[in-house]
C-alpha cells in the first residue's frame, strides 16, 4: 500500500532523512520505532504530503503524492486518518461536534447521516455514551480515543498514529494497544504509527523499523527485530525492557 523510496530531508542544511526505503503492506500495523530527535514525525508528515522530499519518493496505491497539485493533494488526504499525540480535540466542542468536524468539513452528508457516522464511529472506540461531553470531561485514553472516533470518520483507508501511548499510564496504554488491534479487525486499514514505547511495539506490530539519525538501520518482525545485532538497536532494546 506504501512504498517510500530513497526519501531524503534537510532543513538549514540539517539532514533529517537520509536514504528512507520502506514497504508497509496492505492492512498490516507498522511501527517506526525511534528516540526524540531521530526524524519520526518528520517522515510522517511525508506521508501525508504536508512536506515534500528534497529527493526520492512516497507512493500510495501507486500515486507518487509528490506530483500531485495542491487540490490533488487535499483530496488524496482522505484516505487517511491521523490520530496526534495530544488528541488534538477542539476544547470548544462537544465529543460528538469533533467526530462530525471532518464529516462537515469534507462531505456532502445531511446532518442526520453525520449523526449516524458520529455515533456509529464512536460505538466502534467505546465511547457511545459521550457524545454530549465536552474534552475537558474526560480522561487522557478517552480523549485519545475520542481522537480515534475522529480520524476513522470519513473512513481512511490508512491510520497514522504520532505516539500514540505517551503520557498514559499503563493500563491506559493496554487499552489503546487493544484498540489499534481491534481496528485492524473492524475496519479494512493499514495502520503505520510512530513510538518509542518497545512494549507496545511488540505487542501490537506486524512488522517494527527503527530510525536512527535519518536512516533506517534495522527492520523486521518483532520476532526478527528482538534478534538484531546493531549495537544502537540493541541498546535501545534494552533500555526499553528496562522502564
Amino acid at each position: 500500500m506504501i512504498e517510500i523510496v530513497d526519501l531524503h530531508k534537510s532543513f538549514n542544511g540539517q539532514n533529517v532523512l537520509r536514504g528512507i526505503n520502506l514497504t508497509i503492506q496492505k492492512g498490516s500495523i507498522f511501527v517506526v520505532l525511534g528516540g526524540s530527535g531521530q526524524g519520526k514525525t518528520v517522515l510522517l508528515k511525508h506521508l501525508m504530503g504536508h512536506l515534500r522530499p528534497d529527493r526520492g519518493r512516497v507512493v500510495v496505491h501507486g500515486v507518487d503524492i509528490n506530483t500531485l497539485d495542491e487540490k490533488g493533494l487535499n483530496d488524496f488526504r482522505k484516505r487517511f486518518g491521523m490520530l496526534f499525540q495530544s488528541a488534538a480535540l477542539f476544547d470548544s466542542l462537544t465529543v460528538g461536534e469533533n467526530v462530525a468536524f471532518p464529516l462537515r468539513e469534507h462531505t456532502r452528508l445531511k446532518e442526520a447521516e453525520i449523526q449516524e457516522r458520529v455515533r456509529e464511529r464512536l460505538r466502534v472506540v467505546g465511547l457511545e455514551e459521550v457524545t454530549q461531553k465536552m474534552p475537558a470531561e474526560l480522561s487522557g485514553g478517552m480523549r485519545k480515543r475520542v481522537g480515534l472516533a475522529r480520524a476513522i470518520a470519513l473512513k481512511p483507508e490508512i491510520i497514522l498514529y504520532d505516539e500514540p501511548t505517551t503520557g498514559l499510564d499503563p493500563i491506559t496504554t493496554d487499552s489503546i494497544n487493544r484498540l489499534i488491534l481491534e481496528m485492524q479487525k473492524k475496519l479494512p486499514v493499514t495502520s503505520v504509527i510512530i513510538s518509542h514505547d518497545i512494549e507496545s511495539t511488540f505487542s501490537i506490530a506486524d512488522r517494527v523499523a527503527m530510525l536512527h539519525e535519518g536512516k533506517i538501520i534495522e527492520q523486521g518482525t518483532p520476532a526478527e527485530f528482538r534478534r538484531s545485532t546493531h549495537p544502537y538497536v540493541r541498546e535501545f532494546l534494552k533500555i526499553g525492557e528496562q522502564k
